[in-house]
Parts: C-alpha cells; structure tokens; sequence
C-alpha cells in the first residue's frame, strides 16, 4: 500500500476545523440530553421541550452512527456495514471512475467548455504585453539551447550509420536525382546557379593572374624558353579571362547552350537509362561507405549547433530577434482575425476530444488504480479530514431538525388524544 501524499500546515488547518464542529455536534447532543433530563415528565409547555430533547438526541445519535459508519466501527463495534471507506474503497474508486468518465469527459462537455475558455483570444491579449512575448522567447531559447546540448556526438554518428545511411542504400537515387535535375530545367532553376559560378570564377581568374600563370607554367613544356613559356601562359590566362566574361555576359553563348544540352541528357540518362542508373548506384554506394560522411555529419551539425547556440544566448541575437518579431506578428493577427481564433479553437477542441477519445479511459483508471494503492485505513482517515467537518453538519442539523420533529410528533399525539 502506498501512502498519501500530504501538507502538514494544510493538515493541521483541517484538523482544527473538524474538532470544532465535532464539538458543537457533541455539544448539541449533551445539550439536548440535559434538556431531556431536567423536563423528564412535565407537561405543558415543558412536555414540549422534552419531546424536542427527545428527538434532538435520537437524531444526534442517528447521523454520529451515519457519519462514524463511513469512515470506522462505530465505538469499535464490527456493525454490519460499517467502515464503508476502508472497506469498500477500491468499489469507491471504480464508481467514482465511472463517474468521472460519464459526466465530464464527453465531447460536447469539451468542446463547450473550450469554447467558452477562449483560448485564442487570451493567448492574443496575453501575447500583446512585451514582457510576456520576452517570456515565451527567453523560454524557447533557453529550453532549445538545453536540447542541443544534449544532443552529443555519438548520437549524431548513430543516426546517420543506423537510421540514414540505411535509408539511402535502399532508395534508388538515380530516378531522384533525374527528376530533380528535370525540374531544374524545366523551371530554368539552373541558370541563376550558373550565373553565380560565372560570376565567382571571372572574379577569381582576374584576381589570381599569378596563380594561374604559375599552374600553367607548371605543365609548360621543359624545353622552350622560360620568356616564351611566361608570354604564352600570360596569353592563355587573359583569354580564359575573356572566355569566361563572354559566357557570363551572353545568355545564349554556345557553352551555355552545350552545358544545358548536358545537363538535359543527363537527366534523360538518369531517368531512363540503365548504365547510368547503375553507375549512379554504385557511386552512392562508394560514397555512403566513405569514413568521411559520417565525420563531415558531425562536423556540420557542430557547426549548425555552434551557430544556433551563440545566437539564443545572445539577447540581441537574429533568433531571438526574429522569435520576439514573430511572436508580435501572430499576436496581432490573432487579435485581429477572428476567423484565425475560431480555427484555433476548433483545432484545440478537436485535439481535447481525440486524446479524450484515445486515452480518456486510462486517465480515469489513474483513479482506480491510485484508490486501489492506499491502504484502507489512511485512505479514511484522509477523506474525513478533508470533508469531515462539512459532514458534521449532519449532525448538527439532525439534532436540531429531530428536535422539532419530536416537538411536532407531541403535538399531533396531544391532538389525536
């Protein structure tokens, strides 16, 4: 059996509040019995009295057996349904689990309730104060920067050998790579890559005449002289310069239009062609098994992780710039859109009522099952402290409701006779 969490000061707050209305149900009782004592036999007005006493104490006594019956043997007696609660709590718990399932977690209670909440509309003016859109950042920065930080190395290494690496030898990269590279082509996506590599390699050569010349010098032959050599690599350097500049500046230059050629019967071939299909296999194969992929993996996942981790430390980082921008964004949307809260709040109804449906019976066994851990007599003891001194007015309005019934019964009896 497990026992109860409890409060000790919460506990003690209970306990004096219970003795205080056990006393007044006690000194009700005492009450009436000496009233009963002192107007034994009288007549008249006093005949009153004690027909009131009378009844005042049977229906003490009654409801302290009724409420006493709950939770223990009344004066330690094993009375025939007695101590229901220690007895009976796991039959308790199953009802109460019923319950709980029948009257609360129904769809249209949910989706009622939900819509009465207004979740939407409270994020929105909730999301207007600045300091609040700071705590939702700060909040997603700090729990992002916890998570990537837990993510080590070795687990890097393990998705990409268990989870990756498989994945890809399975899937036929040929047929991806010529849709792709169609698409390309057809939508001229190409062509702006194209530029950009023009672009860099003109800069580069005209930049780097030096290097050039000495790569070329490199593969000149031995036996001409180094001044021809130095005059011919010179010219070729400055003709690549122009070459490249042409192509870069005429969209319709024939290595523009042999390079698209290529590119088309590339995807032609990768698509439709067999060899290519299995050349294309075996180099994706190769690829995959180079100790490099793994490495460079971990390697740009450093370097992801670095990057994000720095800037959602930083206050004025461009995250969190960009978070706090977008949490503005969308709360002045949803202020402003009703259809968008509306939405939401279906979207959030739906949610509640599909995990209701899914899991809503294990929720409720929680109850059951929790129940069924307590050991009888604490559980008795809890539930008294908690509801005990509300059920001692039972008592006390059995007292005082028997004592004017027993006034009643006197006088109907006076009547009759």
């Amino acid at each position: 059996m497990s026992m109860l969490a409890t409060d000790p000061s919460a506990d003690a707050e209970r306990r004096r509040g219970l003795r205080r209305m056990r006393t007044v149900a006690v000194s009700l009782l005492l009450f009436a019995a000496a009233v009963y004592v002192l107007t034994l036999d009288r007549d008249g007005f006093l005949g009153f009295v004690n027909a009131g006493a009378e009844a005042s104490m049977v229906g003490a006594m009654a409801d302290w057996f009724a409420v006493t019956a709950l939770f223990r043997h009344p004066l330690g007696l094993p009375v025939p349904h007695t101590a229901l609660i220690p007895r009976r709590k796991d039959e308790l718990g199953r009802g109460l689990e019923e319950f709980v399932g029948e009257n609360f977690l129904q769809e249209e209670i949910i989706r009622d309730r939900i819509s009465a909440a207004t979740i939407s509309a409270r994020v929105a003016t909730w999301l207007e104060r600045e300091e609040n859109a700071k705590r939702v950042v700060d909040e997603v920065a700090e729990v992002t920067a916890i998570a990537l930080g837990k993510v080590r190395d070795e687990h890097i290494a393990s998705l990409v050998n268990d989870a990756l690496v498989p994945r890809f030898r399975e899937e036929p990269i040929a047929p991806l790579l010529g849709g792709l590279l169609d698409e390309a082509l057809r939508d001229d996506l190409h062509h702006g890559l194209v530029d950009l590599a023009l672009e860099e390699l003109h800069d580069w050569l005209r930049e780097n005449p030096d290097t050039v010349q000495e790569v070329l010098g490199e593969r000149a032959p031995w036996w001409a002289p180094e001044r021809l050599n130095e005059a011919v690599t010179a010219r070729i350097h400055l003709e690549m310069v122009r070459w490249v500049g042409d192509i870069r500046d005429d969209p319709r230059h024939r290595a523009r239009v042999a390079l698209d050629s290529m590119l088309r019967q590339l995807a032609a071939d990768l698509l439709a062609d067999p060899d290519v299909q299995a050349r294309t296999e075996r180099f994706k194969d190769r690829l995959l098994e180079h100790p490099a992929v793994i490495s460079s993996g971990i390697s740009l996942w450093n370097a992801l992780r670095r990057a994000l981790t720095t800037s959602l430390a930083d206050p004025r980082g461009a995250v969190r710039l960009r978070l706090m921008q977008e949490a503005r964004a969308f709360s002045a949307r949803l202020a402003a859109d009703a259809e968008l809260r509306e939405r939401l709040d279906t979207m959030a109804a739906d949610a509640a009522v599909f995990a209701v449906d899914r899991y809503g019976a294990e929720v409720t066994a929680v109850i059951t099952h929790t129940i069924e851990r307590w050991d009888g007599r604490q559980a008795a003891e809890r539930i008294e402290l908690h509801v005990g001194r509300d059920l001692q007015f039972i008592r006390i309005n059995g007292t005082i409701v028997g004592g004017l019934v027993g006034v009643l019964i006197h006088a109907i009896a006076l009547v009759v006779h």
